[in-house]
């Protein structure tokens, strides 16, 4: 892998990981486009990895405080505070939300085997995306739904809406931001759901894929590739992660609909 490639996927990684445009979209489709061949698994898994790296250091006092909270209500029921029992039910939401994405997302992928990738799905998605985004901001069903204010069936139903990005094109952070939405989340709800359920979805697939990696692989694409793609995935997914949260306070994902339609038009013409 040239450094010039290693560049161009791991800037393409980390500024659709987190925007709702489809990461996986993004390099089947610009790979094609440009004629590079798509990166295997053992660099997918390094670029899914500093997105990873970039999302917990940006919500790290989130986690600390999800952490210290289970803890206290766990153990200190008697002594601990409000905030204690909500950080202590957030962070049983988001492990059944993950656990209905790992197994349904796991379920469809084996059943749909390589053809999950094909251009008329990838354009599918796309479409899909764009309309649900449309639909979300124009319905104004935004609310003031704290992480208090939470219950089991918002867990289920992001879980679910988290799933079907296992297809191409179903941007991942815009499926589980339109379902919060939809429930009527505050925004900053919305984002923090969306985002720390992110840090498990990431961790897993990359800890589930690595023993699909072929020896020789990282020879192959040299240290100085990974570690440049590595480099530029990680700085474009803290930028993006800001971008995005900017873009909510101002209820602006609506503008990301006109930029996937046509994305999913250049799908179906390369398809």
């Amino acid at each position: 892998m040239t450094l010039w490639e290693a560049v161009f996927f791991g800037l393409v990684q980390g500024l659709s990981e987190f925007i709702p445009v489809s990461s996986t979209a993004h390099i089947v489709i610009l790979g094609r486009l440009l004629h590079l061949e798509t990166p295997g698994l053992t660099f997918e898994i390094f670029l899914h990895l500093a997105s990873l790296l970039a999302v917990i250091i940006y919500f790290q006092r989130d986690l600390v405080r999800l952490a210290l909270g289970s803890l206290r209500f766990l153990f200190t029921q008697k002594t601990c505070q409000p905030e204690d029992k909500t950080a202590f039910y957030f962070s049983v939401y988001l492990l059944v939300a993950t656990l209905i994405t790992g197994i349904l997302g796991t379920l469809l992928s084996d059943l749909m085997g390589d053809g999950i990738k094909a251009m008329p799905i990838v354009a599918a998605g796309l479409l899909l995306t764009a309309v649900l985004l449309v639909l979300v901001e124009r319905a104004q069903r935004i609310g003031q739904r704290e992480l208090s204010d939470l219950k089991w069936t918002d867990a289920v139903v992001i879980g679910l809406a988290q799933t079907v990005a296992v297809f191409p094109g179903v941007s991942r952070s815009g499926s589980t931001l339109i379902a919060g939405l939809y429930l009527k989340m505050a925004r900053a709800t919305a984002v923090r759901f969306s985002f720390l359920l992110a840090i498990p979805v990431l961790m897993g697939s990359s800890v589930l894929a690595l023993k699909d990696i072929q020896t020789g692989d990282l020879a192959a694409i040299g240290s100085s590739a990974l570690a440049l793609s590595f480099a530029v995935s990680f700085i474009a997914s803290m930028i993006s992660i800001i971008w995005l949260i900017r873009l909510l306070e101002q209820q602006r994902l609506y503008r990301f609909s006109c930029y996937l339609v046509l994305l999913a038009g250049l799908a179906l013409y390369l398809g």
